[in-house]
Formats: C-alpha cells, sequence, structure tokens
C-alpha cells in the first residue's frame, strides 16, 4: 500500500490583496501549510485559513519565510542562523498560538520559498530553524525538501521528518529545484506533472532537468493552489492516485 500527503500553501493572501483558491483547495488536501505573516498573511487572513481547514478537517502547518511582503518571501536574504532561529520561532508561535485558540494544533513546519531553498542546502541554517521548532514543540513534524539538509536536521536533533516532492518543479542533479528564473523550472503540462508525482511516490525516482534519473523519497506533494488551473489539477491528481492505489493520508499517519 502506498501513502502520501497532499500539502499546498495557503492563507497567502493580505489585506484586500487575494491570491490562492484556499476555500475550493482545502477540502481536496491532507495538509494546509498557512502563512504567518512574514512573506504573506495577516491576523484576518490566518484566522479565515484556521477556520476553512477545521471545518475541512484538514491538518495545519506553520509556512514560515523571510519578513519580505513585498518579494512574497521568495528573495535570499542574509541571515545567522540565530536571526533565522528567531524568524522561525516568532511565525510558528503566532500561528500556534491562533491554533489553539481554536482548539488546534500545528501537525507540521514548512518553511517557505528562499528559506526553504536556502535550507535545503545549508546544515547550520536548518539547524537553527529546526531548533526553533522543537523548542516550540518536539512533536511537530519538519517538512523539508527530499534529500535536504533540513531533513538530515530533523533527523539530527530527533524530530519527525517528512521528505516533500513538488508536482510541478523541475530538479537538479543534486536534487534541489531548478531555480524558478531558468527555463524549463516551472513544469506546465499537466499530464507529465501527475505522471512525474506517481513515480516519485512508486519507484522513489524522478528525472532532473539534465535527463539523469536520481533517487527520491516521497512523504509529501506540494500542489500549488494559486494558479489558474490549480482546483483541476488538484483533483487531477487525486484521481491518478486513486487508480494507481495511492491512499492520501496526513502527515501525522505517515510519520509516526
Amino acid at each position: 500500500m502506498y501513502k502520501v500527503d497532499l500539502n499546498s500553501d495557503l492563507g497567502e493572501s493580505f489585506g484586500r490583496y487575494t491570491i490562492g483558491n484556499d476555500d475550493k483547495i482545502i477540502p481536496l488536501i491532507s495538509s494546509a501549510n498557512i502563512a504567518c505573516g512574514f512573506h504573506a498573511s495577516d491576523p484576518v487572513v490566518m484566522t479565515t485559513a484556521i477556520e476553512q481547514t477545521k471545518a475541512a478537517g484538514i491538518q495545519i502547518g506553520a509556512h514560515p519565510g523571510f519578513p519580505d511582503l513585498m518579494g512574497f518571501g521568495r528573495r535570499n536574504l542574509a541571515v545567522s542562523p540565530a536571526e533565522a532561529k528567531a524568524y522561525t520561532l516568532y511565525q510558528i508561535s503566532a500561528l500556534g498560538g491562533m491554533c489553539k485558540a481554536h482548539n488546534m494544533r500545528l501537525q507540521h513546519v514548512k518553511p517557505h520559498g528562499a528559506l526553504y531553498n536556502m535550507a535545503a542546502k545549508d546544515y547550520e541554517l536548518s539547524k537553527a530553524i529546526c531548533e526553533a521548532i522543537k523548542s516550540y514543540d518536539p512533536e511537530i513534524i519538519v517538512m523539508g525538501l527530499s534529500g535536504s539538509e533540513m531533513i538530515h536536521a530533523a533527523k539530527d536533533l530527533g524530530l519527525k521528518a517528512a521528505s516533500e516532492v513538488f508536482a510541478d518543479r523541475a530538479y537538479e542533479e543534486d536534487g534541489t529545484l531548478v531555480n524558478r528564473r531558468k527555463e524549463g523550472a516551472v513544469i506546465k503540462d499537466e499530464n507529465e506533472a501527475i505522471a512525474r508525482v506517481i513515480r516519485m511516490i512508486k519507484e522513489q525516482k524522478v528525472t532532473t532537468i539534465t535527463g539523469k534519473d536520481i533517487s527520491i523519497q516521497a512523504d509529501s506533494v506540494c500542489v500549488h493552489g494559486d494558479g489558474e488551473k490549480a482546483l483541476l489539477f488538484v483533483e487531477k491528481i487525486r484521481k491518478a492516485m486513486a487508480e494507481e492505489g495511492i491512499t492520501i493520508s496526513p502527515l501525522k499517519d505517515i510519520c509516526n
């Protein structure tokens, strides 16, 4: 039996600016990564996302990023491990406190954007993020790029780790994601993206942008909820998984 978590980055609207299809995507996934106010979101948006997630019976995770609203958290910032630890603790504490008020708890933490990609290659940065998570709640699952330093750091600190793969992103030979500025970084063919995901789950392999096959672990699949065809894509990937005998389960049922 194959089991995998289906996650999406949500709660990324801000003030009067709306992004994503949260209300439509939430019922179709098993774990929601909610922005915490640094790269996107605000207290009202966070509250709405928590309420929608709770109503759908979906697990909640914090999605902390760099303090960079204008750049949507996708610009690399020169921060020390101590700063990254403080940024992470601040954000998960904010979302975690709001979850507590709704009788919910954080299932996982998944860094966002540049923080996620930098941590994937930087052990000390990953360790600082994981230390923040452990200090808040050692039972929280750390979600990071499959084979990354984030996964290594989480395990070294005795935390549960979930290896994430991406349906619509191309991979380099070292297992990192191809930079969005590079041609072919985003896979736009839905059928190709779905076929790649099925293979990552069942064969634990993915073909890189250079054509080489590398090993990969898929505990959770990220599906972006802000694209024009996001809803249709999530529906298609769920259908394909059902046909392939893959069960969609929250992380807490996979990383135990």
